[in-house]
């Protein structure tokens, strides 16, 4: 899906519209259009969630590791319980360089809505909490 927006009566409204739509026409997918705030806020209630997956914490550790050696798995779980209460008071703009960092792909279907995450993009995100954590640490 692409997204895009339309204007009416000076209002912006942003939606995703699905690739097989635009190239051969809306007969061509059952899920033309999604709104976009609808299905961000999905997509991130959902990482939000896995998160504090135990099998997330575990995956997400062993990358850890391997990028930064001397990183314990209960460093991973603390990093990752960090990000979500402080998830809010980030700003639009990190809040999706996190987002792009974490997601893969999402893909939507009459079903749900389903995430493939990037655990090397997990690991990045962890070194960054762990450094944003040392200062209060050293505190």
């Amino acid at each position: 899906m692409s997204p895009t927006y339309t204007r009416k009566a000076g209002r912006l409204y942003r939606y995703y519209v699905s690739q097989s739509v635009l190239k051969h026409g809306p007969e061509t997918c059952p899920i033309r259009r999604v709104a976009a705030a609808e299905i961000e806020t999905a997509v991130v209630d959902q990482l939000r969630g896995m998160l504090r997956a135990p099998e997330i914490v575990v995956r997400t550790w062993r990358v850890a590791r391997q990028l930064m050696g001397d990183i314990k798995e209960a460093d991973v779980r603390e990093a990752l319980k960090q990000l979500d209460p402080i998830w809010d008071e980030l700003f639009p703009a990190e809040q999706a360089r996190i987002v792009q960092l974490l997601v893969e792909r999402v893909d939507i279907g009459l079903d749900g809505v389903a995430i493939r995450l990037r655990t090397s993009g997990i690991a990045s995100l962890i070194a960054d909490l762990r450094m944003m954590a040392a200062p209060r640490r050293a505190a």
